[in-house]
């Protein structure tokens, strides 16, 4: 591998939530580490970003919800406040080719429909909560649960097609794929991560309760400040040598320089998949490298709508939208919490993302613009700003929000997700056990796998999220 620029203890590679948690974890405990990330910014799958007529947007992860008791003490520490999203007044389904209003959690335009799709995420909720935490894999039938799809069982519990259109709607919003991509197994493991489908989905009292002033991304920012030039950008790692007491991560600079670290351990905070596109010297075992070929990322493109007010709260509505067809799955009124502006944020996700991606970005913006229009008004389909993040084409993330498992991959190849190769400990939200592709969940398996760490080199440890 040639000369090194950094000697250390821990390299750390990755400066999302994840490998930033780790890092200021392990300097806590008197650890030299450096952090290597591939981005001219911190943050990962958080970025907040400003646009052309001066609006802040987060172009990745945006809500903190009840628990998530990591993220809420980062906040506080770094004096970064919260605020609720707007929830005032109803929501809008598209159903049928039809227009409905609604309050609360689930559509009630038809009402049999409605109490089924109550009945069947409830019983999802039930089962998922029956999965252990730690180790999925160990669950009763298993195996039967990872060679079954959530698409499978909603189709076998969920008979009324709005109650099937709604959930559907939901799962493709937390995962960003369709219910027949996603083991059964690893979905059920997912919710009860996050607290249930309810939680996941809901707003008020739920995983979309509040929001960042100034955005999510400072959070990274402020952990980043802390460590100072221990933190390397614009440095995308592409080659991993180790063996028994030694790692040495090599980067490409942007301006075409080599850089490399050399350390006794390395803490790898990066989706699976994007983790196995590393030249790996030795290669990774087998059950590793099969683990991230069948865990992809999601397919999800986030889109905001900018206007010059909230006007849709005239009308009684809180930009909420669910939607059996189209590419808009589901919207939030993501206006600032001085009302200055209005703001519309919404999800294209599975199938439709991928299909507009097809079609292109011209086309895409297109539907967007109609399906704003037909549920808030002609108004709507016509911002000041539309602001879109295609996270399929993000070349240090290659898909969003969250990785998934396919059946069959779970169960047999799950341990190895967070089981260390030598010197190696796995980071990133799809390790947590709490809060699972969420930010909270990247700040526990940032927290643990520092714990490893600072366990492995005799050093205090003990920061863990208490998981192995």
């Amino acid at each position: 591998m040639g000369s090194v620029d950094r000697e250390c203890e821990v390299v750390v590679v990755g400066a999302g939530f994840a490998g930033l948690a780790a890092a200021r974890r392990l300097a806590a405990d008197g650890v030299d580490v450096v952090v290597v990330e591939a981005r001219e910014r911190v943050g990962g799958r958080s970025w907040t970003d400003t646009t052309a007529a001066g609006a802040t947007v987060e172009r990745g992860g945006q809500w903190i919800g009840p628990t998530q008791h990591r993220l809420q003490a980062l906040a506080d520490e770094l004096g970064v406040v919260t605020f609720p999203t707007y929830t005032a007044g109803q929501a809008v389904e598209w159903r049928d080719g039809a227009r409905h209003l609604y309050s609360g959690l689930v559509p009630t335009s038809d009402p049999a429909a409605a109490a089924e799709g109550v009945a069947a995420i409830l019983d999802l909720d039930l089962a998922a909560f029956e999965v252990p935490l730690d180790a999925p894999w160990t669950a009763a039938g298993a195996a039967d649960l990872d060679a079954t799809t959530l698409g499978g069982w909603l189709t076998d519990h969920v008979g009324a097609p709005a109650a099937r259109a709604v959930i559907d709607v939901a799962v493709k919003a937390v995962f960003g794929a369709e219910p027949a991509e996603l083991s059964l197994l690893f979905a059920l493991f997912y919710l009860h991560a996050g607290g249930g489908l309810t939680t996941l989905a809901r707003t008020t009292g739920g995983a979309q309760e509040r929001r960042f002033v100034g955005g999510s991304q400072q959070l990274a920012v402020g952990m980043a400040a802390a460590l100072g030039d221990r933190v390397v950008l614009s440095a995308p790692v592409e080659a991993v040598d180790h063996g028994d007491d030694h790692v040495v991560v090599a980067a490409r600079r942007s301006d075409g320089a080599g850089w490399r670290a050399r350390a006794r351990r390395a803490v790898v905070a990066m989706p699976p998949a994007v983790s196995a596109q590393l030249r790996w010297s030795p290669p990774l075992p087998g059950v590793r490298d099969q683990l991230s070929m069948r865990m992809p990322m999601g397919a999800v493109t986030k889109v905001h709508a900018l206007y010059d007010r909230p006007f849709w709260r005239d009308d009684g509505l809180n930009g909420q939208l669910v939607s059996d067809e189209g590419a808009l799955c589901s919207t939030f009124d993501d206006s600032p919490p001085d009302g200055s502006h209005g703001a519309i944020v919404g999800f294209v996700a599975g199938d439709d993302c991928r299909r507009l991606e097809r079609l292109g970005p011209a086309a895409r913006r297109q539907a967007v613009l109609a399906e704003l229009g037909r549920a808030f008004g002609q108004q709507a389909a016509a911002p000041l700003e539309l602001v879109e993040q295609h996270w399929p084409a993000e070349v240090h993330t290659r898909g969003g929000p969250v990785a998934i498992c396919v059946p069959g991959t779970f169960g047999a190849l799950g341990p190895a997700l967070r089981e260390p190769v030598g010197p190696i400990h796995w980071a990133g939200t799809e390790t947590a056990t709490e809060w699972c592709g969420y930010m909270e969940g990247a700040l526990s398996s940032g927290e643990r796998a520092a714990a490893e760490v600072s366990s492995a080199l005799g050093r205090g440890g003990g920061h863990g999220d208490g998981h192995p």
